[in-house]
């Protein structure tokens, strides 16, 4: 039967049809058998991770309570994924890449988990997939997909995906910046590389040299503290990386770029590293400016800065 498009009455029940389906589906999913595997499909996590029955039910009914006086009802295109074989999604996925990313988060599916289920590695923001793994890909997420999904919702989840692998992104290019920075400032050539330290691996943002078989003698570790709880977690994994460095190489010089954007608690971190086993640490900010700075300060403190005079 066609769904009414004007109807707010009539709209108004459609919604609540499907909340309670919603509250079924989760009731249902609830009573998983754990898996014969002793390694779980994402599948399997997925559908254990699904909230309680009692819980869809509390926020639905709370979202509307909170918001009564500016809640409308509207008409929204919803895709009615029961009735989409995996075939269809598949030439769908094909024909129209830009859409994998919003349908995949709508169950939770990211590259990791299709790698590690499908053994096929598939970029989500991709522009071409081919027919295999779009069938592949198409097949394994068919049976968690929800009955329908309003198109909405689905551009907010891919609206909320690419605004988090943006906001990763200018983060690294932050550390990439401070690399080209000290090589801006300094007579040496410095290199991103990882050392070995017994069984473990440590990487460095920035190093000299990285010549096989050459001792580092300057490794630098650049690090963002975005948040006031981890301080002393970012602080204990400079101290043991610095650690680790001086194990491996005692006459080696570790140095740190730190980004703190809690001027009040820089002292904290100063006090924290005091000791032999780190011999610089340094503030930068996101300006070009505040980066110059502390790399032009790290590269003098080593006693190679390029003589500019």
């Amino acid at each position: 039967m066609p769904r009414k498009k004007d109807d707010p009455v009539a709209n108004r029940i459609e919604l609540e049809e499907q909340i309670e389906e919603a509250i079924v589906d989760a009731a249902e999913d609830a009573e998983i058998e754990l898996p014969v595997e002793e390694y779980s499909t994402h599948r399997y996590q997925f559908q254990n991770a699904q909230p309680s029955a009692k819980r869809i039910k509390k926020i639905s009914k709370e979202l509307e309570e909170a918001f009564k006086d500016v809640i409308v009802y509207r008409n929204v295109p919803f895709i009615v994924f029961e009735d989409v074989s995996a075939k269809d999604l598949a030439k769908a996925f094909e024909t129209y890449p830009s859409i994998i990313k919003a349908v995949l988060s709508s169950v939770n599916v990211a590259q990791r988990a299709v790698r590690r289920d499908l053994e096929i590695d598939i970029d989500t923001y991709a522009t071409k997939i081919s027919s295999d793994n779009a069938l592949s890909l198409a097949s394994y997420i068919k049976p968690f997909l929800p009955k329908e999904l309003a198109i909405t919702a689905l551009l907010e989840l891919d609206r909320y995906f690419w605004t988090d692998k943006t906001m990763r992104k200018t983060k690294g290019a932050w550390e990439k910046k401070i690399l080209a920075s000290i090589d801006s400032h300094s007579t040496l050539k410095f290199k991103k590389t990882k050392f070995e330290s017994g069984q473990d691996k440590f990487e460095l943002d920035a190093a000299y040299p990285v010549k096989k078989g050459e001792d580092i003698e300057w490794g630098v570790d650049v690090k963002r503290i975005e948040s006031l709880r981890d301080i002393h977690k970012r602080s204990d994994e400079i101290i043991n990386k610095a650690s680790k460095f001086k194990a491996q190489y005692p006459t080696g010089k570790f140095f740190a770029v730190v980004y703190l954007p809690f001027p009040g608690q820089h002292n904290n971190i100063i006090s924290r590293m005091k000791g032999d086993l780190i011999d610089g640490l340094f503030f930068a900010g996101e300006s070009d400016a505040s980066i110059d700075s502390a790399c032009s300060l790290l590269v003098s403190t080593m006693g190679i800065a390029i003589d500019e005079a």
